[in-house]
């Protein structure tokens, strides 16, 4: 019996380390949301984001989109 709680302990661990960071999906409808807060600024650093740490993301062209739609800082 312990050995299969250190397995599932384990699992659960590789599990959680896998899913800690925010997907490119999850960014985008942040930033939307900000930017139907007008926290514009937010939202632009979200859009980069996007771009810097999720590049073959289909959401890319869509955060340059937003970016270039957003007023100058």
């Amino acid at each position: 019996m312990g050995r299969m709680a250190v397995i599932v302990l384990c699992w659960c661990a590789l599990s959680l380390a896998a899913c800690s960071g925010k997907g490119a999906q999850e960014l985008f409808e942040t930033a939307q949301f900000e930017e139907k807060q007008n926290n514009l600024e937010h939202a632009r650093k979200l859009y980069e984001e996007i771009i810097a740490k999720h590049p073959q993301s289909e959401l890319v062209t869509k955060a340059k989109e937003r970016l270039n739609a957003l007023p100058a800082k």
